[in-house]
């Protein structure tokens, strides 16, 4: 009795995850193994390890003057930010965790600019694994891991089903798709209510990239389709506002409680056995 959760990628849209792993907690629906593609594998991770309590706190207390303490400029190649900042917080809340000390199954999803191949990370330790899967390309340098050379896993599995299904083979699967609101996206709406006018050339490269993430994880859920999936309302807010913790929480809280009955028979489901008996 019991899911796994795959927990997409969406940058600070992640904090809506902290509200659906909440929800779950509250209605004794047993998640038994969580994986997450970039944002969504610190929300696993922490799941995972009992430290949910701290990254709740820290999505709550973000303001702007936390975001800018993390924007650690410099000079080498490969990326606009170090990811220091980054790296002493996870160091200070997780430690030396490894995936076999988590309390439950959990992976995190990173991109190989190699082979061009996802990664799914479930063991060793958990923080070159969340940063490998937050290194959003030309922003974080690319992580050296364990012979890959990987950035977000956003990339190429937006949302990892695959790695629920990984790690939780026998398992139901739950989604949580944090890229599907197109429709909502500020910069989309702006261009639907004026499309005979011109538009900045930023504006354009935002809609279309936005547009892009929403199509490929919609591709890929249909090519490796979960047993239910929650896409949530979350388009109106911006992907880099890291200080809307209460907002998006509450939208992922509310996700479950809409759709509780349907999580509920999904728990109650025996075992699914995939491929040959």
């Amino acid at each position: 009795m019991g899911i796994a959760i795959a927990l997409g990628g969406g940058a600070a849209l992640g904090w809506a995850h902290i509200g659906v792993l909440r929800a779950l907690e509250e209605k004794g629906i047993p998640v038994c193994a969580a994986a997450g593609t970039s944002v969504g594998a610190l929300a696993a991770i922490a799941f995972a390890a009992n430290k949910l309590d701290q990254l709740e706190r820290i999505a709550r207390s973000t303001n702007w003057l936390r975001v800018l303490s993390y924007l650690d400029f410099h000079l080498r190649p490969g990326a606009m930010l170090g990811g220091r900042s980054i790296l002493r917080d996870l160091e200070l809340h997780f430690g030396r965790i490894q995936f076999r000390d988590l309390w439950i199954p959990a992976a995190a999803v990173a991109a190989d600019l190699v082979t061009g191949k996802p990664v799914i990370i479930d063991h060793g330790p958990v923080n070159p694994a969340i940063m490998a899967s937050i290194a959003i390309p030309g922003l974080f340098r690319p992580v050296q891991y364990d012979g890959h050379f990987l950035v977000d896993g956003g990339v190429v599995m937006p949302v990892p089903v695959a790695a629920a299904r990984k790690i939780a083979p026998n398992m139901p699967i739950l989604s949580v798709n944090l890229q599907g609101d197109y429709h909502g996206r500020r910069v989309a709406s702006q261009i639907r209510a004026r499309p005979k006018h011109s538009h900045n050339s930023m504006s354009v490269v935002r809609a279309s990239t936005m547009l892009l993430m929403a199509e490929l994880a919609r591709h890929t859920l249909a090519a490796d389709p979960p047993d239910l999936g929650l896409t949530l309302p979350v388009g109106h807010i911006e992907i880099h506002d890291f200080t809307r913790a209460n907002e998006l929480i509450a939208i992922g809280h509310k996700a479950v409680i809409d759709h509780l009955e349907d999580i509920e028979a999904l728990a109650a489901r025996a075992p699914i056995h995939r491929g040959r008996p």
